[in-house]
């Protein structure tokens, strides 16, 4: 459903000019639109919906859940001829994160994946693909953490169990 708005400008010593109105579409007819909602999910969390952080969203989301780096994402936009920098991408990737929308997970200090899955969770690490797999929160207990500094708080605890083919 589409309601009708009408913008009357009158400009000082003119009298009005006939006004024409335009269509703007409802939230109602938008509604399951996968870009809107992506629109919508980046406001919500306190993003501006660029044109380059919409493409990215729609990349990064329109998949389901995945684990991703900054690397593979700028050659799916490349692919996707999304005119993009690296640097953009990385960028992009920080500010969806710190806006709760990925989770980032480093492993060995080298490697940085994003997961669009942010719930509780860990990961395997196939170590001759370099791929990660999702291991429910329920089936990993961590017994043991030590205490920590003065001053510091513990923010998560991320498992990351690396495999590797037996010989």
């Amino acid at each position: 459903m589409s309601r009708l708005i009408a913008e009357p400008k009158i400009l000082p010593g003119r009298t009005a000019a006939p006004v024409v109105a335009r269509a703007m579409p409802s939230n109602d007819a938008m509604a399951g639109c996968p870009v809107h909602e992506l629109r919508a999910k980046l406001r919500r969390s306190g993003l501006r919906p660029t044109r380059q952080r919409v493409a990215l969203g729609w990349l990064l989301f329109a998949k389901g859940d995945r684990h991703i780096t900054a690397e593979r994402l700028y050659e799916e936009a490349t692919g996707s001829r999304v005119a993009i920098s690296l640097a953009t991408v990385y960028n992009t990737l920080h500010q969806f994160t710190e806006a709760g929308l990925l989770r980032e997970i480093s492993v060995d200090g080298s490697k940085t994946y994003f997961d669009t899955n942010t719930s509780r969770h860990h990961h395997f690490l196939i170590e001759e693909t370099n791929q990660l797999v999702d291991i429910p929160d329920e089936l990993v207990d961590v017994v043991c953490i030590p205490v920590v500094p003065e001053g510091m708080e513990i923010a998560s605890v991320d498992v990351v169990v690396r495999l590797r083919r037996k010989a």
